[in-house]
């Protein structure tokens, strides 16, 4: 992997992700700065140990934390409205990456990577991502297109070692996910790449049954029976390929 030409960390939005990518910048001796719109959150984070800043609503003012050897994380999620007003002021970075998501692909099934097109027109939810992600390149930001992101405490593997996870249909379809600390690490070499937009995930992707079966192996516990797809309230992530990868630390 590259090495880091930047020595500060702005993260915009110290959620899951935006944690993992905290401490893998601080494991690498850079300095970090975290934003949360949680004042519980942001204690959280100056009890250990990282500088953060308590914001209801991000804005034009993130300017003033924003040099030239800052390289900046956002992940938090689009809602119409800061993300044109945050990127206006990420100009004077280092670098600016962008946490988005294979959701823009709706309902297309099958292979996707980084030459796949997005349906037109896009949902509602889509089109706020994709807003955003033009936002954010238009400064020269990379996009990470992610599917569904897992690690300790949170993912599949925990759903179903709580019995609350059941595979919908026959199980045949195929997931791609992406362990968070992998995806820190893509985040934080992600100025290798500026204004390119890429998909990123475990390097193979599995059919859904074969997932569980190995949860349920792994942590010795019992599977749930499958259930008719159309009562799915949860659609898989796509296929997920990418030019830019690191291999993932588990399949499910």
């Amino acid at each position: 992997m590259q090495v880091a030409t930047f020595s500060r960390v702005l993260v915009l939005g110290t959620g899951y992700v935006g944690g993992a990518v905290a401490r893998a910048a601080r494991a690498r001796g850079l300095s970090v700065v975290c934003t949360t719109r949680s004042e519980d959150a942001a204690r959280a984070l100056e009890r250990d140990g990282f500088r953060a800043l308590f914001a209801a609503a991000l804005d034009e003012n993130i300017a003033s934390e924003v040099t030239a050897d800052t390289h900046v994380v956002v992940a938090f999620p689009p809602d119409d409205r800061t993300d044109a007003r945050v990127a206006r002021a990420l100009r004077g970075a280092r670098s600016v990456v962008y946490v988005s998501s294979t959701g823009v692909y709706g309902d297309r099934r099958g292979h996707i990577d980084d030459t796949t097109e997005v349906p037109r027109p896009p949902a509602e939810r889509a089109r706020r991502i994709l807003d955003a992600e033009a936002a954010y390149r238009a400064v020269g930001g990379t996009v990470l297109r992610c599917p569904g992101i897992y690690g300790p405490e949170r993912g599949l593997h925990v759903r179903v070692f709580r019995g609350e996870h059941r595979i919908p249909g026959d199980g045949s379809r195929t997931l791609s996910r992406i362990h968070v600390v992998d995806l820190a690490e893509l985040l934080l070499a992600a100025p290798a790449a500026p204004g390119e937009t890429f998909v990123v995930g475990d390097l193979a992707p599995a059919p859904h049954i074969d997932v569980v079966r190995f949860i349920c192996t792994t942590y010795g516990v019992r599977r749930r029976p499958p259930f008719p797809l159309a009562t799915s309230t949860t659609r898989c992530a796509p296929t997920a390929k990418s030019t830019l990868l690191v291999r993932s630390r588990a399949s499910a």
